[in-house]
């Protein structure tokens, strides 16, 4: 028996996110057939993050337990021929028995996408957020530095979720400005990503933070009330949890040399 861990990005949009649920398609449940039919075995994966419904990946990860005698950097090749194309996998390698990929010390890099412009782009509409109206990007930056660091991000969480600790730290918060060819003003378009770095991530906070950010952006909030939010750890104080289709899951980094 080994252990194989799995490298995968999908475009989430048809899936009803990556944990398997009994009210549609998910991520996990397409891999878990192809796997299975491959190897011959009944395969259950173990996955590091439980995106969303509509949320993308390029860097998710998994691991699963295998009698195969496929070499392990050969089962990517061999497992994306029974994947429809909207799941890939991107590596496949050997690790130790016991690596579990939610156990390790980790940094996750999402992305939120926002398309800015004056009417939406049909062709963007899958993997970023629509926002019609200017947005104020430089007090956006200004908002973000408040979140840069650890603290309790109960405001920026689903009340839905019943974990007990809301305690992160977040490495780094970008606003990056994309124009787009042919344009020059927001109404022409331009793509805007809040790139987020962290040592874990509360359910939905990414895109909490997101519309927060979105909010202030508009004038709706200064960038000090991003402060006043945080401190609040409530999520009645925080903006709208904005659109799945915008967010990205970019990659996992382990940090320890036992969870390499």
């Amino acid at each position: 028996m080994k252990r194989i861990r799995l490298i995968v990005a999908y475009d989430g949009t048809g899936y009803c996110g990556w944990q398997i649920q009994p009210n549609g398609i998910t991520v996990e449940e397409v891999i878990n057939r192809g796997l299975s039919r491959l190897l011959g075995e009944q395969i259950r994966i173990i996955g590091a993050s439980r995106t969303d419904s509509g949320v993308h990946a390029l860097g998710n990860v998994a691991v699963f337990d295998t009698n195969t005698r496929i070499p392990p950097k050969r089962i990517s090749y061999a497992l994306n021929q029974h994947l429809p194309e909207d799941i890939v996998i991107v590596r496949s390698e050997e690790v130790p028995a016991d690596w579990h990929p939610r156990y390790c010390s980790s940094v996750k890099t999402y992305e939120y996408h926002i398309f800015n412009a004056g009417v939406p782009d049909p062709t963007r509409r899958r993997n970023t957020a629509f926002v019609s109206y200017p947005l104020q990007v430089e007090d956006m930056r200004r908002g973000a530095e408040f979140l840069k660091g650890t603290h309790d991000f109960a405001s920026f969480c689903n009340i839905k979720t019943s974990v007990e600790d809301t305690v992160r730290t977040i490495y780094d918060l970008e606003i990056l400005v994309q124009g787009l060819p042919g344009g020059g003003d927001w109404e022409k378009g331009r793509e805007i990503t809040i790139r987020i770095r962290g040592n874990g991530f509360l359910y939905n906070m990414v895109r909490i933070i997101a519309g927060t950010l979105l909010r202030v952006g508009r004038g709706y909030y200064t960038p000090e009330q991003v402060k006043e939010i945080l401190e609040a750890k409530s999520r009645q104080a925080a903006g709208v949890t904005a659109p799945p289709q915008g967010l990205l899951l970019v990659g996992i980094e382990y940090r320890d040399a036992a969870c390499l």
